[in-house]
């Protein structure tokens, strides 16, 4: 993992494009384009975001600050809850329902809902819940140019 502290310090830079791609368990493979906002440790590496494109619903928060935060620093939520310590792993959550990229590796035959939202998963409001093998984030420049 880079880190939150050295993906800020580059995001300082200039503007960014964040994708994320996301691979379920039948080899389906699909991504989402955002330009993104990170603010620094003094706002829990707060992240707003703006979906440029995809080929998957979206199932996070538009223009919202996002917190990050982890089973041992709760970020501000919608209900106020830990969803690092309830769904494992630390992510921007604006609720623990939505999405978690950086949990627990479940594989399809877990069963029970408490076990499946341990794992990576992405889930639109208005959509189904993708249970994720693998799943990639990475950051661009908009101006690719500037790397020439």
């Amino acid at each position: 993992w880079l880190g939150l502290r050295k993906i800020y310090s580059i995001t300082r830079q200039g503007n960014y494009l964040l994708r994320i791609e996301l691979q379920d368990w039948r080899g389906n493979r699909r991504h989402i384009e955002y330009s993104f906002s990170l603010g620094g440790p003094s706002t829990n590496f707060t992240l707003q975001l703006s979906r440029m494109s995809g080929s998957i619903p979206n199932a996070l928060p538009e223009h919202a600050e996002l917190r990050f935060s982890t089973a041992d620093r709760a970020g501000d939520t919608a209900r106020d809850s830990n969803c690092p310590e309830n769904h494992l792993g630390g992510w921007w959550h604006s609720e623990c329902e939505e999405t978690n990229l950086n949990g627990k590796y479940v594989t399809p035959r877990s069963r029970g809902r408490l076990e499946r939202g341990k794992g990576l998963y992405w889930k639109p409001k208005k959509g189904r819940y993708y249970l994720l093998k693998s799943t990639k984030i990475m950051i661009h420049p908009t101006d690719l140019k500037s790397f020439d």
